[in-house]
């Protein structure tokens, strides 16, 4: 059984969420990634989504952009980022990790060499941001052989045909964008977000976890009331850039943020 089932069965039976942090790995530096992503799971993650730095990062907003440019000027590879979660795992075997990105960086390093190498650093799933289901079969089976799950993007304009292709090749979880656009952008409409999520589980059973426009507790814990998972990703990149040049402060600031949110998402279990 892999690490996401594990833990989404583990949260159903307590009827809690899971809190999903994301971080650009290697920002803003790349020494300091790993004792942020420790920091995290403190503070209370459940999963831990790994962005892997790009040059053109076409879904992401001015945020997480600026993120990817912070780590590419210390020329932080695909291959640093797979060593980055090794390094992780000789203290946490437990806690998910998930890399997030685009297909250039593993097309570039070949399919089944990845697949390989990120089974070997406990990697548990992928999210290629800019690969169609139309064309995830053979990259979606190297995945399964090597125990990872691929997880994709629904957004609010997926049609419910759409979302069936999706389901043939997803697995661990599903990824809502809740809001048009690019990532960092603030409105959120959760009551069509509830009405998006009862139709993605007519069609499966995956968990299903809601990024975009969550930025504090208030956000976490009204999307946490109707979603398995929520996903907070540009709040925290926002924490990074300014407090970038002291880690402890930095550690600080991010840990505070998924503090409070993992407090407020679960008082609503507990009502």
């Amino acid at each position: 059984m892999s690490r996401l089932k594990t833990l989404f069965d583990a949260l159903r039976q307590k009827k809690i969420k899971a809190l999903i942090p994301f971080i650009t790995a290697g920002d803003p530096q790349p020494d300091f990634t790993v004792t942020l992503m420790h920091a995290m799971v403190t503070a209370g993650a459940s999963i831990i989504e790994l962005g892997v730095p790009f040059s053109d990062p076409m879904a992401d907003g001015p945020v997480i952009q600026a993120a990817d440019e912070r780590a590419l000027l210390h020329h932080v590879s695909l291959l640093d980022v797979i060593e980055m979660v090794k390094q992780f795992r000789r203290d946490d075997v437990q806690t998910p990790v998930v890399l997030m990105g685009y297909l250039n960086p593993i097309e570039i390093l070949g399919y089944q060499r990845f697949a390989e190498l990120a089974s070997a650093a406990g990697i548990d799933g992928v999210l290629i941001v800019d690969m169609p289901p139309e064309e995830a079969e053979e990259f979606t089976a190297l995945m399964t052989q090597n125990s990872i799950n691929t997880i994709f993007l629904i957004s609010p304009t997926t049609s419910a045909k759409r979302i069936e292709k999706i389901c043939q090749f997803a697995s661990g979880y599903l990824y809502y964008v809740s809001l048009k656009g690019v990532t960092g952008a603030n409105t959120l409409d959760v009551d069509s977000v509830a009405r998006k999520l009862t139709e993605i589980r007519s069609i499966t059973d995956l968990p299903v976890g809601v990024g975009f426009g969550i930025k504090d507790g208030e956000t976490a814990q009204a999307v946490s009331r109707v979603a398995d998972a929520v996903v907070v990703g540009s709040a925290l990149v926002k924490k990074m850039a300014k407090y970038q040049n002291d880690q402890d402060l930095m550690n600080q600031k991010v840990s505070g943020i998924l503090r409070e949110m993992r407090s407020m998402m679960d008082a609503v279990s507990e009502n």
